[in-house]
């Protein structure tokens, strides 16, 4: 039999990590400083040239995207759970300070316009990626800096300062000048856009050294904030008349755009709509690949709707989605997002008042789906949290609902035998969190997913490891996973399966056992595609991004999780229906 547990070895990250929880205790601020010797010692995969003196690119990138733009004037960082954490150590103006986004991680963040940056965390594992994500950034930074003290750079650059955009010929003499690759160089001016030279001028002016102060971080608060979540969620429903205590709800963790693009058909109704706005480009390669994909009789254009809705609900503002909000309400799918604490949307969406004539067609056929308007179940899906926010989260909904009647996920992972694009099925979760094996039965394989997929492939039966962050694995970490047959490494599974554990036995979950969860009453499944590859280097998404490539694995997905909640809401509707038939 092989061993199941596997031995990772894994002492550089868990020095790491002991070092910065023991340093965090402090009620004072610490220096990010005194973290680097122990994160350039932990080797990361996502940062394997952090002790090069040339730029690491992909790191710089990776942590830039998770990080506000504010950041490049940010020398102080505090962390807490609730604005009443931030009141008690005496920053009672958070709620005015500016809200500041990432664009490549969600996590509500105020900005004081100065040099102080507030996050809210909704579990320790936003800890867990908040501080080796800060401690890569102010590496890299100080590197820059470094490089930058070269005069003949900072001259070059200063021409263009305040808004100015650096000539293409100027790109090849500043990547070398910065030891980087020109590609890599127009992609941090890609994220940077037109702050991109003066950002450097600042790089070159100051050398990075942030401090970080954790003002709130216990269990208790972390379930406070959960709690106050759910509150927030149950008076919104409130008002539209749903109570999540009174109906069957199926649970998924996904994003907030593919499930309400598949059930309303807005990217269809407003093709045309869609059409205008890419034509109005001066690149035209989006145009092209509408009009491949138009005349191609294997691909639909669904999918390519569906990503351009997405800018153009982004670009055009207000306006559209004013119109579009109005839509969704009539058809019971209902936006809250969170006002305290949790940068989170939820939807709810009923399936009684959905209209199965605007279905994405890959959903089945209209007059089949009929049925569900009878049906009283809701969807709850959650936009994917972070880490251990997903135990928290989910073992709140399962204490306030009616009856949990299935439990779907959909996330990124990242991948050590596949592509980017794949999407793994697992049946085997290892969490790092509890050290726990779930053993469990998918509701989903291959044949689920494979019709919805043009180009990638579809792994089911596979072997999924939950890690403590992105940047808390290192080569050796992976390839001890990889030769117990481990391929699918992620962030959320074990968490859910922890909460799934209490969901249906009258104990909390163990810690380094065996777990198995094969008699769950109720549908557990996970849907993971490939957005990294972090066996070959830069191969993340600090490298690239998935961009339209993503589409094709997230709708396939999506696809296969509603699927599966119409055929068992129906079959639960049918045998409803049978048990009220009068005996004869």
């Amino acid at each position: 039999m092989d061993r199941t547990v596997p031995q990772t070895g894994s002492e550089e990250i868990e020095l790491y990590m002991r070092t910065y929880y023991s340093l965090l205790r402090s009620s004072d601020s610490i220096k990010i400083e005194t973290l680097v010797e122990s994160h350039l010692a932990m080797r990361s995969s996502l940062h394997e040239y952090a002790a090069d003196a040339e730029p690491d690119a992909s790191a710089l990138m990776y942590s830039a995207l998770r990080l506000p733009p504010c950041i490049i004037h940010t020398e102080e960082v505090l962390i807490g759970q609730m604005d009443r954490s931030f009141i008690a150590a005496g920053y009672r103006d958070i709620e005015a300070w500016t809200r500041v986004y990432a664009t490549g991680r969600r996590r509500r963040t105020h900005f004081n316009g100065e040099d102080s940056l507030a996050v809210y965390a909704q579990s320790r594992s936003d800890i867990d990626d908040l501080v080796p994500i800060l401690t890569a950034f102010q590496i890299e930074w100080n590197k820059l800096h470094q490089l930058l003290q070269n005069s003949e750079l900072v001259d070059l650059l200063r021409p263009y300062a305040a808004a100015g955009d650096l000539p293409e010929e100027d790109f090849a003499a500043l990547a070398a000048g910065l030891r980087m690759r020109v590609s890599d160089l127009k992609r941090l001016h890609l994220l940077w856009a037109e702050e991109f030279v003066d950002n450097l001028l600042h790089i070159s002016e100051i050398r990075k050294s942030m401090t970080l102060r954790l003002i709130a971080g216990s269990l208790a608060a972390y379930r406070r904030a959960t709690a106050s979540w759910w509150q927030e969620l149950c008076e919104e429903l409130a008002e539209v008349g749903i109570d999540p205590g009174e109906r069957p709800v199926y649970f998924v963790s996904s994003n907030t755009h593919a499930l309400i693009n598949l059930l309303a058909g807005f990217a269809r109704r407003y093709e045309d709509s869609l059409v205008n706005y890419i034509e109005s480009f001066q690149e035209k390669s989006l145009l092209t690949e509408y009009e491949d994909t138009k005349d191609s009789y294997h691909k639909s254009t669904d999918n390519f709707l569906y990503f351009v809705l997405r800018q153009y609900l982004s670009e055009k503002g207000n306006q559209a989605r004013s119109v579009l909000a109005k839509e969704e309400t009539r058809l019971g799918i209902h936006r809250i997002p969170s006002r305290h604490g949790f940068e989170m949307e939820t939807q709810v969406i009923e399936l009684g008042k959905l209209e199965a004539r605007w279905f994405d067609p890959r959903l089945g056929r209209a007059d089949d789906l009929e049925p569900l308007r009878h049906s009283s179940a809701i969807i709850i899906n959650i936009d994917y949290p972070l880490g251990m926010a997903s135990y928290e989260l989910l073992s709140r909904i399962s204490q306030g609902v009616g009856r949990l009647d299935g439990v779907y996920v959909m996330g990124k992972a990242a991948t050590l035998n596949g592509r980017i694009g794949d999407v793994m099925i697992p049946n085997v979760i290892h969490d790092e969190h509890s050290k726990n094996t779930f053993l469990f039965r998918n509701c989903f394989t291959a044949r689920h997913v494979r019709s919805y997929m043009q180009h990638g492939n579809v792994l089911d039966n596979q072997k999924a490891v939950t890690v403590l962050g992105t940047f808390l694995q290192n080569p050796n970490y992976m390839s001890v996973f990889y030769k117990e047959g481990y391929t699918d490494i992620e962030m959320e599974g074990g968490p859910y399966l922890s909460a799934v554990y209490e969901a249906f036995r009258p104990q909390r979950h163990p810690m380094n056992e065996i777990v198995n969860l094969h008699s769950v009453k109720f549908d557990i499944g996970f849907l993971h595609y490939a957005s990294d590859k972090p066996m070959k280097t830069g191969q993340n998404l600090g490298a690239g991004s998935l961009s339209y490539g993503g589409v094709e694995p997230t709708y396939a997905a999506a696809i296969a999780i509603l699927r599966r909640i119409f055929f068992n809401e129906t079959e639960n509707l049918i045998e409803t229906t049978f048990e009220a038939l009068p005996a004869f």
